[in-house]
């Protein structure tokens, strides 16, 4: 097997290009195959991410936790998770992302295991922790890594593949996690999990392979990021307006998907009268719904840029319009009485729209960062937009916490907080990203 090597600037070397195939040549096989490995690797991720939410009830019980203390260890996910994501961020830029990914693999496979025999709450909080941070850096890598392999105007639908990982991954959580507890015990979920990483791992070193793609090889005729010079200063970049205002989105969705992975499964069993187990298929069949809507808009999405549409409109608008219907599912049942299927609906179309904006963010970033330093913008972008992670799960613990005679309103108020937060990312995307302006100023 070839080494690893990279320049100091972080280009694939030849014997790592050779490998891969002809440079500068999209292969749509070859590419297609690294993108279904990265979305098992998103599914693992958020099998992760979602397994203490699924377990919420248990955990309080035998760890006699609070609501809020609960959601403090639930935040405590993303205590280092963006601040990893920003650090191998700029690795990314430098080293080839299959070693990243391999590694990362490894480290989710080791610090699961502590939690199958932890006997104090802390050991569950510091596990948490290690965890975050070695998966603060998995998406931002991963789409660096794809559009080694896809040109500008076919990432839409590789990007949101693989996060479709993450919805596969909920859909496997809402199956097994119930069934896994009620036969051998909500402890051996985490042992199977660190099992699953360590396979992945082993399958990623034996067929993962660098690609050597650049933006230069898209031919859609859009402007695109080899027209900047090969480094922008940063402080020109974090100040932009498309880049600032995609990270304020990309915080106001992830604020619905920590809710979706931290406390819907209790919000059904809790709130809405749910048994466990079917809790459990609820949740699942609510993910599941996300997978063809999402591929769907997403290849709208891809269809509009073939036939000519602006980025702007394909991907800016379009994720707008996706948080804004977002947030008024999570908003509007706090303050409309309505039948439990009608919240259900509701609550599915707060989990599935937003999360377009993880397909269509890392595209818009790309088309107008230079490739040398993309690993590190994106990094940047899920790192602030990921804070919301920290934040959400713990405002939820309060409003829930300060209403125990009521815990369907406590519930309630804590979800249209989220849905207040997505409609201000609504506006700020419509006003604030113009990717062809941002283009154009950076050239300057």
């Amino acid at each position: 097997m070839a080494e690893a090597l990279t320049s100091s600037r972080g280009n694939v070397l030849p014997q790592e290009a050779e490998e891969s195939g002809p440079s500068n040549v999209y292969q749509p096989r070859k590419a297609w195959t690294i993108a279904i490995w990265l979305t098992a690797f998103s599914a693992i991720n958020f099998l992760d991410k979602v397994v203490l939410g699924m377990l919420a009830v248990p955990i309080m019980e035998d760890f006699h936790l609070t609501p809020t203390s609960f959601g403090v260890i639930a935040g405590s996910f993303f205590w280092l998770f963006s601040l990893s994501a920003v650090v191998v961020g700029f690795i990314g830029n430098r080293v080839a992302s299959r070693w990243i990914l391999l590694c990362m693999a490894f480290i989710w496979s080791v610090v699961q295991l502590p939690v199958a025999f932890a006997t104090k709450s802390w050991v569950l909080l510091a596990s948490r922790v290690a965890l975050g941070a070695g998966e603060g850096p998995s998406f931002p890598v991963s789409a660096h890594a794809l559009f080694k392999w896809f040109p500008h105007d076919k990432r839409n639908l590789p990007v949101t593949l693989i996060n479709q990982g993450a919805v596969i991954g909920l859909l496997l959580a809402g199956l097994l996690v119930p069934y896994v507890s009620h036969n051998w015990g909500w402890r051996t979920n985490f042992i199977m999990l660190a099992i699953a990483s360590a396979v992945w791992g082993l399958g990623w070193l034996c067929f993962g392979r660098e690609g050597t793609l650049s933006s230069a090889a898209a031919d859609d005729g859009a402007p695109r990021a080899d027209t900047l010079p090969r480094r922008v200063p940063y402080r020109k970049l974090l100040t932009d307006p498309t880049i600032l205002s995609a990270c304020f989105v990309g915080f106001t969705a992830y604020w619905s998907l920590a809710l979706v992975l931290t406390w819907i499964p209790s919000y059904l069993e809790q709130a809405l009268g749910f048994d466990r187990i079917s809790a459990g298929k609820v949740f699942a069949l609510q993910v599941a719904a996300g997978i063809p809507i999402s591929m769907t808009l997403s290849w709208l999405s891809q269809r509009m840029l073939q036939r000519g549409a602006s980025t702007r409109v394909a991907r800016v608008l379009f994720g707008a319009v996706c948080v804004g219907v977002g947030g008024l599912g999570l908003l509007v049942p706090a303050f409309v009485p309505m039948p439990t299927p009608y919240r259900l609906v509701l609550l599915t179309a707060a989990a599935t729209l937003p999360n377009m904006v993880f397909s269509f963010g890392p595209a818009i970033l790309a088309e107008i960062t230079p490739d040398a330093q993309r690993s590190a913008i994106v990094a940047l972008n899920v790192a602030i937009s990921t804070c919301a992670g920290a934040i959400a799960p713990i405002t939820m613990g309060w409003f829930v916490q300060a209403h125990p005679g009521d815990l369907a309103h406590g519930y309630e108020l804590g979800f249209a907080l989220g849905g207040a937060v997505m409609l201000t990312g609504f506006v700020m995307s419509w006003l604030g990203q113009h990717p062809e302006r941002s283009l154009r100023r950076l050239q300057g």
